[in-house]
């Protein structure tokens, strides 16, 4: 993704701050406010269909390794595809979306049989922390946060790294938590850094509304997986202390 430096803010501009300051959207222009609302409704409709896949699973058990290629191999098809064929790119988005929420549905599937709120409870915060984030990147100053980019690019590197070293050669609870926690932190960052460059693009002509919301589908996925698994251990770890009681 294109970097960008952050320009230096005065002292004036962060004393004069308050609420009204939520509400400017001056310096983003009608056309770019309407492109981002179109990125967001068409990532609520992925995510409608993430959902379906994920049922699609608990009904039939179709998650797994080939659901994930096929989810891959759809995202792939789908930036290969030139802009002008709108409706076949929106139908590959759906195509990638559910079948990713197939891929989800296993551990899905294991919350559910552990305790049905926490998949719940785990698609409210989700929702929250997205919506946090991706408020502070629209209300933020243009080309603020994008500069982070490399720095988290290099923090995925190194989670990825360590997921790859942890599947090879077995990994501690400890390092399994820190991966949870530390990639969950990577990708709420990249909320932020992906909406702004979304905003930056589309205010230079960029108004390809179905890739950006495939970017930013992939960082809500990315949330949604850590957040949930972070509440299955938390579960897990008050059932055993239940037990120890009883």
């Amino acid at each position: 993704m294109d970097t960008f430096f952050k320009s230096p803010s005065s002292s004036s501009s962060r004393s004069s701050w308050s609420y009204d300051t939520l509400k400017n959207f001056r310096e983003i222009s009608p056309l770019v406010q309407n492109h981002i609302k179109l990125v967001y409704f068409t990532l609520c409709c992925a995510v409608v269909a993430a959902a379906v896949g994920a049922f699609l699973h608990v009904l039939w058990n179709i998650g797994g390794f080939l659901t994930t290629v096929a989810s891959i191999g759809s995202m792939f098809w789908l930036l290969s595809t030139p802009p002008f064929e709108e409706q076949k790119r929106l139908s590959l988005l759906m195509a990638s979306a559910l079948f990713q929420g197939a891929s989800i549905g296993p551990l899905i599937g294991l919350a559910f049989a552990i305790d049905p709120g926490l998949i719940i409870g785990a698609f409210v915060a989700t929702s929250l922390a997205f919506a946090c984030f991706s408020a502070v990147a629209l209300v933020a100053r243009r080309r603020e946060y994008p500069y982070l980019g490399g720095l988290l690019s290099s923090w995925l590197s190194i989670l990825m790294w360590l997921h790859s070293d942890s599947s090879l050669f077995g990994g501690s609870i400890a390092l399994f938590k820190f991966e949870l926690y530390f990639g969950l932190l990577v990708f709420v960052g990249y909320v932020i850094v992906d909406t702004q460059v979304i905003i930056e693009r589309a205010h230079f002509g960029d108004l390809d509304y179905v890739k950006h919301a495939l970017t930013l589908f992939t960082d809500l996925a990315a949330i949604f997986v850590r957040i949930l698994n972070i509440m299955l251990n938390n579960s897990s770890k008050r059932n055993e202390k239940k037990r120890r009681r009883d």
